[in-house]
């Protein structure tokens, strides 16, 4: 990999998302040599990319050259690569440029969907976890709208435009608003001569309640958003398989529709010699203490979504979002230098700073410790803290000038088509990926 030799300890990152960028900064200015591997040479602001399929947002306005975030730290080192094995008794990574030795290991590969072993809808629905699926998911979007206006088959021309989003989380519940929003300010614009009010958004839940980590009363408000804004909240019901088309349920309740969004669960994405038993818990996870040492593995840590630290407040491990991941970044950075100074490692606790959703225009709900709120103050709120994450000044203001743009007109200007695409198995889209 043409890495120099140093006489700092080597310090390997898997992963470019909030963990992993967090932890490169808080090592940034430190007697360590740092180098980060990622398939991808951008790091991906997961929370919006539901504006991406949705014309709210151009990819490059929520994504970021890892290069870039680190540049001109003294010591580190980026490349693009795909991590193929782990050998940790050689302290060895395996990828598809080659080896390389490490000294200390940090996995922070986050997660990927979670389809549960369930292949029609694998093969068939659609995931929004990355920003080529994002953009998958646009191109389909505006793909069935066009196909909608050459069919005479009034049944088929219903499927064209209905949507299925399966799972009552937080991006379930912001694609459903966006996506009602689009239909009552956009659709009929952009398609006078398609009656789109016979489009349907179906947000399906499993359990009782959509938005099942954030409070009752948040629960309850963002329903009420949502069929405000004309979609379908369907609860205590559960998808058990699709064919591209039709969409059955563990009920009588059967949908007809072209596209099926599955957000329903995820699952961490999982490595090659660290997918024993011994290592894993349920969800792919790694079992960590707490200070991130892999279970048996003493210069092996993990953070973010892959790690899961189980404690009194959180037997299961902390919730796979942004907050824990960059916490736990920052307190093994400096972990990771305490150790190498030989000092003993602090262990991590957890600050819970809430959670929020947003719904649509002024609609929002918001959870914080101490504070709980809905309503247009909460949709600020998310705001400003959605763009305080962001990385890059330039990405701020591009989403800033965007939202103020589509909250004046009422418009999402990126409803493009850049690439088409067709839905196909897996297996097929995963060999045209290769080829």
């Amino acid at each position: 990999m043409n890495i120099p030799q140093s006489s700092y300890p080597r310090v390997v990152i898997i992963g470019g998302g909030f963990g992993g960028i967090a932890l490169a900064k808080k090592l940034s200015k430190k007697e360590a040599q740092v180098v980060l591997l990622d398939k991808h040479n951008y790091h991906n602001f997961q929370p919006l990319l539901y504006q991406v399929s949705t014309g709210g947002l151009e990819p490059d306005s929520i994504a970021y050259p890892i290069r870039k975030v680190l540049q001109g730290y003294p010591n580190f080192y980026f490349r693009l690569a795909q991590v193929q094995e782990i050998k940790p008794t050689t302290k060895r990574i395996k990828t598809n440029i080659g080896e390389i030795f490490y000294d200390y290991l940090v996995v922070a590969t986050g997660s990927e969907t979670n389809f549960f072993g369930n292949k029609g809808i694998e093969n068939k629905g659609m995931a929004m976890k990355t920003i080529p699926q994002s953009l998958n998911l646009r191109s389909l979007i505006l793909e069935n709208f066009e196909q909608a206006l050459l069919t005479d088959d009034l049944h088929e021309r219903d499927a064209l435009m209905n949507f299925v989003i399966v799972g009552g989380g937080p991006t379930g519940v912001e694609l459903a608003g966006a996506l009602a929003e689009i239909k009552k300010g956009i659709l009929p614009k952009d398609y006078p001569d398609l009656d789109t009010r016979r489009a349907q958004i179906n947000l399906v839940q499993g359990s009782d309640r959509i938005l099942p980590a954030m409070s009752e009363i948040a629960s309850e408000k963002a329903e009420k958003f949502l069929e405000e804004l004309g979609v379908y909240v369907w609860k205590n019901i559960r998808v058990t398989d699709y064919d591209g088309k039709r969409v059955t349920t563990n009920t009588k309740t059967i949908f007809e529709a072209e596209t099926l969004v599955w957000a329903a669960g995820v699952k961490a994405v999982s490595l090659k010699g660290l997918d024993a038993g011994q290592f894993l818990c349920r969800g792919n996870r790694l079992k960590v203490n707490e200070f991130h040492q892999i279970v048996g593995l003493e210069d092996v840590f993990a953070i973010g979504d892959v790690a899961q630290m189980e404690t009194d407040e959180f037997p299961h491990g902390h919730p796979m979002m942004a907050q824990p991941a960059i916490q736990q970044g920052r307190n093994l950075g400096d972990n990771l230098v305490r150790m190498i100074d030989g000092k003993p490692m602090r262990s991590f606790v957890y600050k819970d700073k809430g959670s929020m959703a947003t719904v649509g225009r002024n609609k929002a709900v918001v959870d914080m410790p101490k504070f709980k709120f809905q309503g247009v103050f909460a949709w600020f709120v998310w705001m400003f803290v959605h763009l305080y994450f962001l990385i890059g000044f330039r990405n701020r203001v591009v989403v800033f000038i965007n939202w103020v743009y589509n909250y004046v007109r009422f418009d999402r200007e990126a409803r493009l088509i850049i690439r088409p695409f067709k839905k196909q198995n897996r297996v097929e889209r995963d060999t045209l990926m290769r080829d």
